[in-house]
């Protein structure tokens, strides 16, 4: 599969000027965000609220983090799938190590998650994780105002109910150092020298059946560099339970037929994680759940 490094990549400077709900800026910036989650499905954001200092904190923890022994590691258990720890295994990656923190914003959530890594329960790691996941997670719902408004549906904004999951990864060393996004089938790009002040949005599977398919739902994979250990945070949207998700009906007319079922997010999680052997491409899976018609074969 190539990798094509000549596509231009959408990045996106969010400037404080910009973010005043309802003014031609902040119209102008729904609309980039918008167009670049419909044709990319992910999007470089540059955002200096969340400061240097912070992100070099927390990285430095994060280290600290993944030294804890192993049997610490594996109190942090969940039914959830992703949401605790997983640990380098044939069935993930062998080059892979990863903690789960549901509802992450909350101090709370992250104080017992520390206490049972560390016996004094590490405050500094409580401060700035909070710290870093709040602004993620302001960061996230800026991002939603602005699909909302791109498609002119008023104050649907209210219905943001979800927690945010936040995972904190390790990737062992292997081959070349770099984040790629698939464009198109078996193409990719890559994203090399972000900015200190940038994150990157990515489109899910659940934004892609709300927005009825005009968003898309993006495939991205990690190749490592020889030698130099990478840490990562991410931040996901984890509707509340027994939340539905079903495209509003502005986004459903001749031009846009109906794509997907209504469905309970949490019959989604337990579809795609709940049998390891019966996995499918990422790429494949919410049509699998969720098309009113088979997708058409190439």
């Amino acid at each position: 599969m190539a990798v094509d490094a000549e596509i231009v990549f959408p990045v996106i400077e969010f400037h404080s000027s910009d973010l005043e709900r309802g003014t031609e800026r902040w119209n102008r910036l729904c609309k980039r965000v918008r167009e670049a989650c419909e044709t990319f499905g992910c999007f470089e954001v540059v955002y200096e609220k969340i400061s240097k200092n912070v992100r070099e904190d927390v990285f430095g923890l994060l280290k600290e983090l993944f030294d804890v022994p192993v049997e610490r590691k594996q109190k942090n258990t969940s039914p959830i799938p992703f949401h605790g720890w997983v640990g380098p295994c044939k069935e993930i990656s062998l080059l892979y190590e990863g903690f789960g923190l549901g509802d992450a914003s909350n101090y709370d959530s992250i104080k017992s998650f520390a206490q049972v890594m560390w016996p004094d329960g590490h405050p500094h790691f409580c401060d700035i994780i909070h710290t870093m996941t709040t602004q993620m997670e302001e960061l996230n719902k800026l991002i939603w105002l602005m699909i909302i408004d791109s498609y002119e549906l008023g104050n649907r904004s209210l219905d943001m109910n979800y927690k945010t999951l936040m995972r904190m990864m390790k990737y062992i060393p292997l081959n070349r150092e770099r984040l790629e996004i698939e464009v198109n089938d078996g193409q990719w790009i890559k994203l090399f020298n972000l900015s200190p002040s940038s994150f990157v949005f990515v489109v899910g599977d659940t934004l892609k059946a709300w927005s009825n398919g005009r968003l898309k739902a993006v495939t991205h994979r990690m190749m490592m560099n020889e030698g130099k250990d990478r840490y990562s945070m991410s931040a996901f949207a984890v509707p509340n339970e027994n939340t539905i998700i079903k495209a509003p009906k502005e986004l459903i007319d001749e031009q846009h037929p109906q794509l997907y079922k209504d469905f309970d997010f949490k019959d989604y999680l337990l579809f795609v994680y709940s049998d390891p052997k019966k996995r499918i491409n990422s790429g494949q899976q919410i049509d699998a759940f969720a098309a009113l018609s088979p997708p058409a074969s190439n």
